[in-house]
């Protein structure tokens, strides 16, 4: 059994249409596996779930649970520099919100923040230390 993965990632949202909506200008294709109250979308080996936050407190066994936002950063690392601001500008034609453009970083990187509707922070990067696999998967060196 393998312990040290991540199979699924589930975001709470205040407003599950309105969630879907962004994803989908995102140019993310929801999963036929979606339901009324949960949304899928298939990643590289993983999934994206989307789902009530009052919905994903009661599932956590914390009915009423007030889910905070922005302690979390999911980040999508690709290979230029060019496609770091390709994505990012795609989020904000999306309806993110930018949170800092890409730019150089003290690391050796190349990276910027933005937000979703409902908070959830993305990271976009470049990371030259960090060579990603063919099919743009990340394999640390």
């Amino acid at each position: 059994m393998t312990l040290q993965r991540v199979t699924l990632i589930t975001l709470g949202v205040n407003d599950l249409a309105a969630a879907r909506a962004f994803y989908a200008r995102l140019g993310w294709v929801e999963h036929r596996e979606s339901q009324d109250g949960v949304a899928f979308f298939q990643m590289q080996g993983a999934v994206l779930g989307l789902f009530g936050r009052a919905a994903l407190a009661a599932d956590q066994g914390r009915p009423g649970a007030d889910l905070g936002v922005g302690a979390v950063t999911l980040a999508q690392n690709f290979a230029t520099e060019v496609e770091v601001d390709a994505a990012f500008e795609a989020a904000l034609t999306a309806g993110a919100v930018a949170l800092k453009r890409p730019e150089k970083v003290f690391w050796g990187g190349y990276s910027g923040y933005w937000a979703d509707a409902d908070g959830h922070v993305w990271e976009v990067a470049m990371n030259p230390f960090w060579p990603l696999n063919k099919d743009g998967t990340l394999t640390l060196p």
